[in-house]
C-alpha cells in the first residue's frame, strides 16, 4: 500500500485538490464497462467514455507513460489534447456520451492529437495519469469535465481548428488575520488587525491591477470572521491560494523579522480528522463514497499534495521577502496546526509579517510605504508560484516551529 501511495503521489499534476481526489473517481468509472473505442496495435489502445450531461469522464489507455498538454480547454465547446510519446495505431474516432458529442484520436509525429466536440461549453476539472495496478495492465490518461452552464452555439466538430480559449485566472484569497471583538497582537501605537487589513487591501489591489488574478478577501473592514469560515471561504470559492497576513508578538522587544507558516504534520492529521468527521466529507472532495477506505487514501494524497503545494508557495514568498531587505527571523519557514491552514485542497500559507512588539518592525509595518513594498514582494511570490507550474516540489522536511 506504501508503494502504491507514493506513486499516485508523483503522478499527480497542476490543479490542488481535484488531483488527487480524482483518483478514487477514476477506479470506480474505469470498472463501470462503458464502451470503449479501440485500434488493433499501437500506443493508444483507445478511448473510454462515463458519466452524464454534468460531468463526463475521458480515459485514454495508453501501453506506455504520456505527458498531456491542453490545447484548447473545452469552453468554447472543443476540448483539443496533445499526449506526447504515444500515437494510435490509425485513426481512433467514435460518437460520445454525457458531454462529449463525438471525439478522434489521431497521430502527430510523436504526439497523440485528441480532438473532442462537446454539448457545450465546460470546464476540465482535473486529469491525470494511472499507472498499471489493481489488475490494470495499462496506463490511463484520464480527464474529467463539467458542464459549465454556458451553451455553444453552434455544434463544434472534432475536426474543426479553433484559436485556444483563454484559462480562467487564479482566484487568490487573502486573510487580514484578526478583526472586530479580536485585534490581535498589541504594539506600542497600532493593533495587529488594522495592520493586516491595510496589508490585505493594498496586496489585493496590487494583485487586481496585473490583470492576472482574481481576488478576494476574507474580511474587508473591521468585522470579526471565525478562523473555520475564513477556511470555508476559500474552499467555498475554489481558491487556487490562501494566504493568511498577520503580525507577531514575543516578550522581547529585539526579537524581528518575517516569517511563514506552512501546515505541519500533526495539523494534517488534525485536518483529515475533522475534515472525515462530516458525514458528506467524500461529496466535498467529489469522491465516489462507495468505499471509505480508499476514499480515506485519496483524501491523504489530497492533503500531501496540498502540503507540497504550500511548501513550494512559502519558498517561493520567502525568496521575494528576502530581495527587499525585509528581515527575516533565522527560521524564516515554520510548520504549525494553524486552523487556516487546515484545507486539506488549497494550498495556504500564513506570513507573519513582522513583529508588532519591535519598534523598528512596528514602524514598517504601520508606514505606508514600507508595507507596500512589502506587499509587492508578496505579489512577486504569488507569480513565481504560479509561473512555476509543473510537476509539484515534494517538501516532506519543512523546518518546525521554534525560538528565532
Amino acid at each position: 500500500m506504501k508503494g502504491l501511495l507514493q506513486s499516485l503521489g508523483a503522478l499527480v499534476r497542476r490543479r490542488r485538490l481535484a488531483l488527487a481526489a480524482g483518483l478514487a473517481f477514476a477506479a470506480a468509472a474505469l470498472t463501470a464497462g462503458q464502451g470503449l473505442a479501440s485500434g488493433a496495435a499501437g500506443d493508444v489502445l483507445g478511448l473510454r467514455l462515463g458519466g452524464d450531461a454534468q460531468r463526463t469522464r475521458i480515459v485514454l489507455d495508453l501501453d506506455r507513460r504520456a505527458e498531456g498538454r491542453v490545447v484548447e480547454d473545452g469552453r468554447s465547446g472543443r476540448l483539443v489534447l496533445d499526449l506526447s510519446g504515444v500515437t494510435p495505431p490509425s485513426r481512433i474516432d467514435g460518437r460520445g456520451r454525457g458531454l462529449v458529442r463525438d471525439y478522434a484520436v489521431t497521430g502527430r509525429g510523436a504526439t497523440a492529437r485528441v480532438e473532442i466536440a462537446l454539448t457545450g461549453a465546460v470546464e476540465v476539472e482535473r486529469r491525470f495519469l494511472l499507472p498499471p495496478g489493481d489488475g490494470v495492465t495499462h496506463y490511463r490518461y484520464v480527464v474529467d469535465v463539467r458542464a459549465n452552464g454556458r451553451a455553444v452555439a453552434a455544434e463544434a466538430p472534432a475536426r474543426a481548428a479553433r484559436a485556444p480559449a483563454r484559462a480562467e485566472r487564479p482566484l487568490v484569497v487573502i486573510d487580514a488575520g484578526h478583526g472586530g471583538r479580536d485585534p490581535g497582537a498589541l504594539g506600542a501605537h497600532a493593533r495587529e488587525s488594522d495592520i493586516t487589513l491595510a496589508a490585505a487591501r493594498e496586496l489585493a489591489q496590487i494583485l487586481e491591477r496585473t490583470g492576472r488574478y482574481r481576488v478576494r478577501l476574507t474580511r474587508s473592514d473591521n468585522t470579526y470572521v471565525d478562523l473555520y469560515r475564513r477556511v470555508a471561504i476559500a474552499r467555498q470559492a475554489d481558491a487556487d491560494l490562501f494566504i493568511s497576513l498577520h503580525a507577531d508578538a514575543g516578550s522581547d522587544p529585539a526579537t524581528r523579522g518575517a516569517s511563514v507558516y506552512t501546515l505541519s504534520e500533526q495539523g494534517a492529521g488534525r485536518a483529515v480528522r475533522e475534515f472525515t468527521g462530516r458525514d458528506d466529507w467524500h461529496r466535498e472532495l467529489h469522491l465516489p463514497g462507495r468505499d471509505p477506505s480508499v476514499d480515506r487514501i485519496l483524501l491523504d494524497i489530497t492533503q500531501r499534495t496540498t502540503q507540497n503545494r504550500s511548501a513550494r508557495f512559502a519558498r517561493s514568498l520567502l525568496g521575494e521577502i528576502e530581495r527587499v531587505d525585509h528581515p527575516l527571523l533565522r527560521r524564516s519557514h515554520r510548520d504549525a496546526g494553524l486552523a487556516v491552514l487546515l484545507a486539506p485542497d488549497v494550498p495556504a500559507v500564513l506570513l507573519e509579517m513582522g513583529f508588532i512588539t519591535n519598534p523598528e518592525d512596528e514602524r514598517a509595518l504601520t508606514d505606508a510605504r514600507q508595507r507596500r513594498r512589502l506587499m509587492e514582494a508578496v505579489s512577486r511570490g504569488i507569480d513565481r508560484y504560479f509561473a512555476g507550474g509543473g510537476d509539484i516540489q515534494l517538501a516532506a522536511n519543512a523546518p518546525s516551529a521554534g525560538s528565532p
